[in-house]
């Protein structure tokens, strides 16, 4: 279903478990960035009034998300510390070109969000299956099934505003691109690297 070229490595999941305090405090700032880029999205581009909407409800769930990320933490007896760059988004935004058009622009943003909330799904998915702390387990669960909502609904707004052929192939490209970055990730206690 999530179109991804390359699963993750398995033994990933063996590192995320090992350092799961890294995991919950690196998946807290995946939620708070997830929200930013709802709000960026909204304050760059409001004369799409749909994609605004949306936008808005998902800005308010992922900060909810946060919230129950830090109770985590916080129940842990943990704290977040600070932010840590993401490899992954980093290499992802660097496969478009800068420049073109706004419509242009917005597809490109739409399909590089959609991958990451595919991405963060197939680890929630394996988070959900593989831990021991059954708890834990239920709520990545849980996050999986809007991590998934959120990825088709950022490809469904990216095939709405730009031509359907075009983004699709476009789609492709990014998912054969986001393939190769995986193959150097996977290692680290990191949501997505």
């Amino acid at each position: 279903m999530l179109g991804l070229k390359l699963p993750t490595d398995p033994r990933w999941v063996d590192i995320a478990e090992k350092n799961i305090e890294e995991i919950l405090v690196d998946h807290a700032y995946c939620e708070q960035k997830a929200a930013s880029t709802a709000i960026s999205l909204i304050v760059t581009y409001p004369e799409y009034s749909e994609l605004v909407t949306a936008m808005t409800a998902l800005a308010r769930e992922e900060m909810g998300h946060f919230k129950m990320v830090h109770d985590r933490i916080l129940k842990r007896g943990l704290i977040m510390g600070h932010d840590r760059k993401d490899e992954y988004v980093i290499q992802l935004r660097s496969f478009f070109p800068k420049g073109g058009s706004r419509a242009t622009q917005l597809v490109h943003r739409l399909l590089i969000a959609g991958l990451i909330e595919a991405r963060s799904c197939e680890r929630f998915r394996l988070l959900s299956e593989k831990l021991e702390d059954k708890e834990l387990a239920e709520f990545y669960r849980s996050l999986m099934v809007s991590e998934a909502n959120h990825y088709t609904m950022f490809l469904q707004f990216a095939r709405k505003y730009g031509d359907r052929e075009i983004v699709d192939q476009k789609w492709q490209d990014l998912l054969e691109f986001e393939a190769e970055v995986m193959k150097d990730l996977g290692k680290k206690e990191s949501i997505h690297g």
